[in-house]
């Protein structure tokens, strides 16, 4: 059974969510909050699966709740929820910890398989729209240049020239298909050292370690 904490300060849209967890098996609500500061305090004394978190919130708003919930270091995972796909916010909830975002607007199947999804590690966005997401906000927030390069993460050198190649796929917004057929491996192959990749870097899922790669300076935003 997966647990949810539902964040989220309209009351209408709390109620939604609950009708939906309520109706699928395998998903129920462990707990609601209606900011922050009260779904930081839930998810350490509740512990769930996911928070699906609106990001929007008075008080402490949802980007901050993300990285504290992350910061504590459970197993607890954030499905942000935004208005808008491109939105600035959940680029930084990506930066704060989250394993990915979805429109409020979804489709109940998209939400409930986008919850069960980042329950079990997985990260929501797709490769593709990983890439465009951090491309729109890169060129201010993640790859400077010159003087400003910032010095390699330590991590990075214990990857393996294998990983070190798979790394940049990903950065890339490659599907595990298309690294297989251009690096000429299997799919298993692939996902292997996708985690591999994952476990070395301490990344939580492929939008992390694509964020540490532009972070790194591996990667550069599409003009």
């Amino acid at each position: 059974m997966t647990t949810v904490l539902i964040a989220d300060d309209q009351p209408l849209q709390r109620l939604g969510f609950r009708m939906l967890l309520q109706g699928t098996p395998g998903l129920t609500g462990v707990g609601e909050a209606a900011h922050g500061a009260e779904a930081v305090s839930l998810a350490a004394r509740l512990r769930p699966d996911v928070v699906l978190m609106d990001v929007r919130m008075p008080g402490m708003d949802g980007i901050e709740a993300t990285r504290r919930i992350v910061a504590a270091g459970g197993r607890t995972r954030i499905l942000i929820l935004t208005t808008f796909a491109l939105d600035e916010y959940a680029h930084a909830g990506l930066r704060a910890g989250a394993s990915g975002f979805l429109l409020k607007e979804a489709r109940p199947a998209e939400l409930v398989a986008g919850i069960r999804a980042v329950a079990s590690g997985d990260a929501v966005v797709s490769p593709r729209l990983t890439r465009r997401l951090l491309d729109a906000y890169a060129r201010q927030v993640l790859a400077p240049t010159g003087a400003d390069m910032p010095q390699a993460d330590p991590r990075l050198g214990t990857l393996s020239e294998r990983e070190h190649e798979v790394l940049l796929a990903v950065a890339k917004g490659w599907t595990n298909t298309e690294i297989a057929e251009q690096l000429v491996l299997t799919e298993s192959t692939v996902k292997k050292h996708v985690g591999r990749v994952l476990a070395k870097l301490g990344a939580r899922d492929r939008i992390q370690a694509v964020i540490m790669a532009y972070d790194a300076g591996l990667v550069r935003p599409r003009p």
